[in-house]
């Protein structure tokens, strides 16, 4: 019933074993793939004709996590999964961005990739198993893809570079990179580093690029027993239209691109289209031809601005190769808020807002390998009006999600532990204007705001968008992107780093040639271009405040017994209720006996932290404590003097000489001073009162004794 193919290879010390056949034979290409107990499915389905007057490839990949891959039941009222996660967006684009490049050229179709991730075994992570499953797959569908590609992850542990290391190797290793490509080049890195230098990196991404090459083998090696007979594709030869289409805009397509201003060149370039369409659309063209001339003109505008910067070394708005646009940096711009900061470079803008909470703002992250909390969160917003156009505002996007997540790994290894700064940071970057990386403005917004809010980072983080334009053995590359350089040309490597080392590497490459000569130059042009950038940064503020601004909460801690735990929380909580209620203070105490006081005030954290010492402290005899008459009887009053601690100060201990009447010297709620004397035998205390100067609450030198 099934025609079952298996190939089954030992990869990083673990088996990697892709099947296909058994499952969803209806669809184009269906792996299984299982690398240690790991397993995840993909499948690949693609429409048999475009869409008439398809513009674009529509590509979607989507990566689904199910909670009964690690013996869990969801969450929520509803007990099923609902909207994907960040992980799994992230994850998503991880495996689109290396494939989406391999597509022939002029295929349109309506493709879906989908991976789901059936089983974890909570030590190999499924994300690098699904873009082995999903490019098995596509190998395996018959659609025009020129793959197959592996991937993988690198660790540095102990100084030596690990293939896939285990999830609970990961905290130990100072680099987290993932690589992908085909056996001939790189076509994507991902990658968060503690302050790596650029030979470490580049070293990181040639070995994790030899490390899947046993992998594409694989593949090639069950496409070679199961693979369905290509799908007949070929590119239509416009190679005559171009031609006449050169003569009529090309010099109209230079002079556009030698506008600075980018509204004013997008203007240009709409006359220019404009040009192209009264020539060659009539009323009777249809929708693919008219579509034809529309890539036509695209074409015919890369191949301009593509040969204008080989042949002259100048690029769209005047700069060469390596220089970087004006930057302006301020700090303090919105003085009520915790930090903020204003990046400017060039056209592209970013606010950056920095908040500081408690452990009670931190996130709960449910993932498959278990809940945990991050303490760390950076938001990015893209509004439609960054780039002067109307559209959709609301929940983000996977680019907002993704351009989010490369600055949170960008300024994340520079963050102070929570024992020195036991704070939650929440930065939100607001794009105000964009030409050109967006997401490397806000590493630089982020890692300014979170200086102007006092947040002690090991060092300011800067981050630079490279680009690079490849004819045959010609090339350049281009420091700091324009939005248009970055559409046209073959690469967008964005870095980010201190003056030390690199944190962060985004690669995303459009062509197979780039060399690891090519990136050498790259990494270290964006070194110069980072450097740059930080002394930029370095004239609004070149390291963190020394103290935290006056709206920010403060933070102190406090050590109590574990034993004490439950006499400061109460029963059902309603002591540390009570605290908080009083003194206007947040408390949280964790297992150890580590209590958290946060306000913005000071009087508020000292009322808090001596309401919760005088509960777990033990008073001592000899001290004198200013206490609260709660009760009289016959025989003296009972004065709360330590906290919940009460006493009695027995009638002959109210004063100098015979009481005939407690109430003839004290009332209940007179505040009195007491000596604590000692305590009985059955552990009550003794207290006394007439040693003690009731107005100074001095201890009364008796004759005879020492002052």
């Amino acid at each position: 019933m099934f025609d079952v193919h298996t190939v089954e290879i030992d990869w990083g010390g673990r088996p990697l074993t892709l099947e296909t056949g058994k499952v969803a034979r209806q669809a184009d290409g269906s792996v299984i793939a299982t690398y240690g107990e790991t397993v995840v499915h993909a499948t690949v389905v693609a429409d048999k004709e475009p869409r008439p007057g398809q513009d674009f490839f529509p590509l979607t990949v989507n990566y689904q996590e199910k909670t009964y891959a690690a013996g869990k039941i969801p969450g929520g009222f509803f007990k099923r999964e609902g909207r994907p996660s960040e992980k799994e967006t992230l994850t998503s684009r991880l495996i689109d961005r290396p494939i989406r490049p391999l597509f022939a050229e002029g295929f349109k179709c309506d493709t879906q990739v989908i991976a789901t991730v059936m089983q974890h075994d909570l030590e190999n992570d499924p994300d690098i198993v699904a873009m082995v499953a999903c490019s098995a797959a596509l190998t395996l569908s018959g659609v025009p893809f020129l793959g197959p590609i592996g991937g993988a992850r690198v660790g540095l542990i102990d100084g030596e570079f690990v293939l896939n290391p285990n999830i609970d190797e990961m905290p130990e290793s100072s680099l987290d990179l993932v690589v992908a490509g085909t056996s001939e080049a790189v076509l994507m890195v991902e990658s968060e580093a503690s302050q790596l230098d650029e030979k470490t990196m580049l070293e990181a991404v040639m070995f994790g690029h030899a490390g899947f090459q046993p992998v594409i083998e694989a593949i090639i090696n069950l496409a070679e027993k199961a693979a369905k007979e290509p799908r007949g594709h070929t590119v239509p030869d416009n190679s005559e239209l171009e031609a006449e289409m050169s003569k009529l805009v090309s010099s109209d397509i230079e002079a556009a691109y030698k506008i600075s201003d980018k509204q004013e060149r997008y203007d240009a370039l709409d006359a220019a289209k404009a040009k192209v369409k009264e020539a060659f659309v009539t009323e009777d063209t249809d929708a693919n031809e008219a579509q034809t001339v529309s890539e036509v003109f695209k074409d015919l505008q890369a191949k301009v601005v593509r040969g204008s910067i080989l042949k002259t070394g100048k690029r769209i708005d005047g700069r060469d190769t390596s220089t970087v646009r004006p930057i302006v940096s301020e700090v303090g711009m919105l003085p009520r808020t915790h930090g903020s900061a204003l990046f400017t470079r060039g056209e592209t803008q970013a606010i950056a807002v920095a908040t500081l909470g408690t452990s009670d703002d931190e996130q709960f992250i449910d993932a498959l390998t278990g809940t945990y909390k991050e303490r760390f969160l950076l938001h990015y917003n893209f509004p439609p009006f960054s780039v002067g156009e109307t559209g959709r505002v609301g929940s983000p996007g996977r680019r907002e999600i993704g351009h989010g997540k490369l600055a949170w790994r960008a300024i994340h290894p520079m963050l102070p532990g929570e024992e020195e700064f036991p704070y939650t940071l929440r930065v939100v970057s607001e794009i105000t204007e964009s030409n050109g990386s967006s997401s490397m403005a806000t590493v630089c917004g982020t890692s300014l705001a979170l200086m102007d809010a006092g947040v002690p980072i090991k060092a300011p983080v800067a981050g630079i968008a490279m680009g690079l334009i490849k004819e045959a053995d010609e090339f350049a590359v281009l420091s700091d992107i324009l939005g248009d350089e970055d559409h046209l040309g073959d690469m967008d490597f964005k870095v980010a780093g201190t003056a030390e080392g690199i944190t962060s590497l985004q690669m995303d490459i459009k062509i197979t040639g780039i060399t690891e000569e090519i990136m050498q130059v790259a990494l270290d042009q964006a070194k110069d271009g980072r450097l740059h950038i930080l002394g930029e940064m370095a004239k609004a503020l070149s390291e963190s405040r020394e103290e935290l601004g006056e709206f920010a909460p403060r933070i102190e801690q406090m050590q109590i017994a574990t034993d004490k735990i439950r006499d400061v929380i109460g029963s059902g909580g309603k002591v540390i209720r009570e605290i908080v209620e009083k003194t206007g203070a947040k408390i949280n105490i964790e297992d150890d006996g580590t209590v958290r006081i946060a306000s913005s005030s000071g009087k508020e954290i000292e009322a808090a932290r001596a309401w919760i010492h005088s509960i777990v402290a033990e008073p001592e005899v000899g001290e004198i404590y200013q206490g609260t008459v709660v009760k009289t009887v016959d025989f003296g009053a009972f004065v709360n003097f330590f906290g919940s601690r009460d006493g009695l100060v027995h009638i002959s201990q109210l004063t100098e000489g015979r009481v005939a009447k407690t109430t003839d010297v004290i009332k209940e709620g007179d505040k009195v001073w007491v000596k604590l004397m000692g305590f009985d035998d059955r552990g009550k205390v003794r207290l006394s009162m007439k040693v003690v100067d009731q107005e100074t609450g001095k201890e009364i030198v008796q004759e005879g004794q020492d002052a």
